[in-house]
């Protein structure tokens, strides 16, 4: 009975309270705001402060039908403001938007009513609005602190590892310490700072680094080594063009440090054999190496790197870089004949044929059926790099796949012990260098460094395509050789991203290739370039077969300069 009674008065006053309810709701005009916050370079601004201001106060937004007094901006630069104002009083009223963001300057923009889109008492208003860039104290430490990591890493005064660490953690320190009390110290945010580590990079080094750690267990690398002297037959020359074209295919396709880990021990015993120095053939052979990574998007890091911040594919690689790389590998033979003739000249072996049955013997297959295997899956994984880019797939999940289903196999049937495999195979230290990098990295681009540097080449380049594309190859070139190339591309690809959206004719990625070719061929220019100049002179060494910085850059840095300056003029002819 009670039930009834009340639902006979609800249904009594329901009219009436429904048309109160719509009066309140006819005595405000609603308005609509889809803004989008920029920069100057047209990137979108993340978590900006957006208010709305009112004849001089802060007004209300509406927001899950509730009131805040402020709003932030997506990761797309995007936000949404719904606010009432008493109906008619935007014909008297003075709307603003107030924009506030770390390291930008503070920036209202008047709306006036002619802006609005009028439909009954509802306004609507879809804007772009640029703010720009302040250079404050945040820049400064940023700065400061990203130039110090550059410098330990460059003189090793620190681990690579240990260094970008440091400089990850002392960028969220600030802005959670000082940054809290003063907005001024602000570089990146924790949340910033995870979404900056690209995982298709992490994960295709990792995927590659166990595909790796399992198929050098059949002994594959050490056999085609021994092929290679084989097809030479004695002819030192011969050994040398052979190796170096087996190292750099190798390379396009595994990790070059690896690559030269592997051959470097063969290089050396057959040298020995040969009573030549092994340096006349494992710095061509290095050399080989990162030529050869450079061909594809997985044979080095900067290019793994370049691919996947650009969504460039990997066929996409391969036409635009391996004809140039095959013209650089011939220029390097031939280079390679006038430096290292004499010395070849010396090697001798009494007996060809019997060192070739004792290199078949010593170096020989060691597993066939786990080689079948791994034979098969890089054929799976390297068909899926090739057609990646039909799939929308990212490069990281056809090698974690592969790297998968060989492990488990090698792991079933006894051929591998896993806790080996993950402690000595997966270079840890490696994919947490980049994890960090990319935390530094974003933390500079946030500040605003990366913008000015972006800047200074445009106006540098006055615009001009050619200009850009002989700069920015030309200083990869140049830095490579001297500093890790990997926090210089890092560094360089949010610049070249602005360089290629702003200049006509970029659009075919140009700018990217002079990038790659200079980072990756200017590692070759000293011993310090890359890390497989450093792992391979580390092993000679260790085998008594010492070269100085100096020895090695008489004869690297003049093939480094002959390679830059091919790739120079293919760009320039072909692109």
């Amino acid at each position: 009975m009670k039930k009834v009674i009340v639902f006979l008065i609800f249904m009594l006053f329901a009219p009436n309270f429904f048309a109160l309810a719509s009066e309140g709701q006819d005595e405000v005009d609603k308005f609509y705001i889809s803004a989008s916050i920029i920069n100057s370079h047209k990137d979108p601004i993340r978590d900006a402060e957006v208010k709305v201001i009112v004849d001089g106060k802060p007004h209300k937004l509406v927001t899950d039908h509730k009131e805040v007094d402020s709003t932030t901006t997506s990761s797309h630069g995007t936000c949404q403001l719904v606010f009432h104002l008493p109906k008619g009083a935007i014909d008297s009223a003075k709307i603003q938007m107030e924009i506030v963001k770390a390291s930008y300057k503070r920036t209202i923009f008047d709306i006036k009513k002619e802006d609005f889109a009028v439909k009954g008492n509802e306004f609507y208003l879809a804007k772009d609005l640029t703010i720009e860039r302040h250079i404050g104290i945040a820049f400064w430490v940023a700065t400061a602190a990203f130039l110090l990591i550059y410098i330990a890493i460059s003189f090793e005064l620190l681990h690579r590892t240990i260094a970008a660490m440091i400089g990850a953690a002392t960028m969220l320190v600030i802005t959670y310490t000082f940054g809290t009390f003063n907005p001024e110290y602000h570089i990146i945010s924790f949340e910033r700072a995870i979404e900056a580590i690209d995982m298709n990079v992490i994960f295709l080094l990792m995927g590659m680094m166990i595909i790796i750690g399992v198929l050098k267990r059949t002994g594959i690398f050490q056999w085609c080594a021994y092929i290679s002297y084989k097809l030479a037959n004695g002819n030192i020359m011969a050994l040398a063009i052979i190796s170096c074209f087996f190292i750099a295919i190798t390379s396009a396709f595994l990790d070059n440090v690896t690559t030269m880990l592997l051959y470097t021990p063969v290089l050396i015993e057959i040298c020995t054999a040969l009573k030549i120095n092994p340096l006349s053939l494992l710095i061509p052979g290095v050399l080989a190496s990162n030529a050869g990574g450079t061909a594809t998007l997985i044979g080095d890091p900067p290019n793994i790197m370049i691919g996947s911040y650009a969504g460039l594919t990997f066929m996409q690689f391969v036409y635009a870089l391996t004809p140039v790389i095959f013209i650089c590998m011939i220029a390097l033979v031939i280079y390679n004949k006038f430096f290292y003739s004499k010395e070849y000249q010396k090697g001798k072996v009494d007996d060809v044929d019997a060192f070739i049955r004792s290199l078949k013997k010593q170096y020989k297959i060691t597993d066939k059926v786990l080689l079948t295997y791994g034979a098969l899956i890089m054929v799976i994984v390297i068909a899926f790099f090739v057609t990646h880019g039909i799939w929308h797939m990212e490069v990281c999940i056809p090698a974690l796949f592969g790297a998968g289903v060989l492990f488990a196999y090698a792991l079933v049937t006894n051929k591998v012990k896993m806790l080996e495999l993950i402690e000595k195979d997966i270079e840890w230290t490696t994919l947490l260098f980049f994890m960090f990098l990319f935390i530094v990295v974003a933390s500079v681009e946030e500040v605003g460094l990366l913008a000015v540097i972006a800047d200074w080449v445009h106006n540098v380049s006055a615009g001009n395509l050619t200009v850009a594309i002989c700069l920015i190859l030309w200083v990869s070139a140049i830095m490579s050789a001297f500093i890790d190339n990997i926090p210089f591309v890092a560094t360089m690809l949010p610049i070249v991203a602005y360089l290629t959206r702003v200049m006509p004719g970029a659009e075919n990625n140009v700018l990217w290739w002079a990038l790659s070719l200079g980072a990756c061929l200017g590692g070759n220019g000293t011993m310090i370039g890359a890390s497989a100049n450093v792992v391979t002179v580390g092993i000679a060494e260790s085998a008594g077969y010492r070269i100085s910085f100096f020895g090695f850059m008489k004869y690297a840095f003049g093939y480094m300069v002959l390679s830059i300056i091919i790739c120079n003029v293919w760009l320039l002819v072909f692109f």
